[in-house]
């Protein structure tokens, strides 16, 4: 399997929205639908674009999947939703989100329909300190090749080489709904050198340090 990493544009939309419809959860995942554009959306913002817009069009699934879309959409052309596809043999088959903290209303594993209030970063104060990796998804007819540790080589390479400080993981505690923790395991991010930087609640914010 050839296996490419290419850095989230939008010149990429179409394949990013093909990967995410079709492909990512392929095996009933009651993420489903996702498009990962709620780490970067304030509570007023999931409200007014993607509650209220889903009841405006006629609620129901496919009316919440409407909006979840179009507001993904618009984030993916604007530039505000940042990450890394996998490609294996042309195909999108994976996702790992990853942007500068001070770029995400919130971190960790969380529910749209008990969103939490927007989190202050825990030791960041201004753009390019941390890098942080919010979430993976990988196609479930490609797990267990590798993928997720190239996703997760790429996104350090590219935040030591941009000048980061640090970079930043936030797995859920072992036991704690791992089996559907898109927040990426402990053990992925202890390969790299991650360590232990402080917990909140039932997240373990890892780091690790670039210089």
């Amino acid at each position: 399997m050839n296996i490419e990493i290419k850095a989230l544009t939008p010149e990429l939309e179409e394949v990013y929205f093909d990967f995410f419809d079709n492909r990512a959860f392929s095996d009933g995942s009651p993420y489903y639908p996702c498009y990962c554009n709620a780490f970067n959306m304030s509570k007023e913002q999931i409200d007014s674009e993607l509650f209220a817009k889903s009841e405006i069009y006629g609620g129901g699934a496919e009316n919440w999947k409407r909006a979840l879309r179009e507001s993904a959409v618009k984030m993916v052309r604007a530039g505000t939703i940042k990450g890394y596809l996998a490609f294996a043999d042309g195909l999108v088959v994976g996702w790992c989100n990853a942007n500068d903290r001070m770029n995400y209303y919130r971190v960790g594993e969380f529910d749209l329909d008990n969103v939490p209030s927007d989190e202050k970063p825990v030791g960041c104060q201004e753009k390019g300190q941390i890098k942080s990796v919010v979430c993976f998804e990988i196609a479930p007819d490609y797990r267990g090749n590798g993928i997720a540790t190239a996703l997760l080589d790429r996104v350090c390479s590219d935040a030591k080489n941009d000048g980061y400080a640090f970079i930043e993981a936030y797995p859920m505690k072992q036991g704690h709904n791992n089996a559907l923790a898109f927040t990426g395991p402990i053990k992925l991010y202890e390969k790299f050198g991650f360590v232990t930087f402080c917990e909140n609640g039932n997240t373990i914010i890892m780091r690790k340090a670039l210089r």
